[in-house]
């Protein structure tokens, strides 16, 4: 017996960690390490890639601000070394980790819901007209 699964937003389902099939199963063991499978649907897992997409997201739109204002801190103030140890380099790094689960579980989750796989050449068309390369994906 197979169960039909209503399409799920990959933004509710993977800010929060959740399947993208069920919405129900957990996605992560621990901090960034991803479960085999769903618990609650047995979805395998193996087909997510993220590889540096959460790392990329999080250095465009956190520590690109966040440095920012450490840099305005010392221009603005300039205050000692040990001001920018205990303001500065926590605000960096918890701008730079706190939103890599909820990213790689967004990235996970829109790979599957726009079934998104590794790209191949089609060399099947040599010989004809419109023989040109082109990469495609197998479904």
């Amino acid at each position: 017996m197979t169960t039909d699964w209503p399409p799920l937003s990959p933004y509710q389902t993977g800010i929060k960690g959740l399947c993208p099939r069920c919405g129900r199963g957990h996605l992560f063991q621990g901090f960034l390490t991803l479960k085999p499978s769903c618990e609650v649907c047995g979805l395998d897992y193996t087909f997510a890639d993220p590889a540096d997409g959460p790392a990329f997201f999080a250095i465009c739109f956190t520590s690109v601000p966040a440095v920012g204002i450490a840099c305005w801190l010392e221009v603005a103030y300039q205050p000692p070394l040990w001001v920018h140890l205990f303001t500065s380099l926590p605000l960096v790094m918890l701008a730079s980790i706190l939103p890599l689960r909820p990213l790689k579980g967004w990235l996970v989750n829109s790979q599957y819901f726009f079934k998104a796989e590794e790209g191949r050449i089609d060399r099947g068309t040599q010989g004809q007209s419109d023989s040109k390369d082109k990469a495609t994906v197998d479904r």
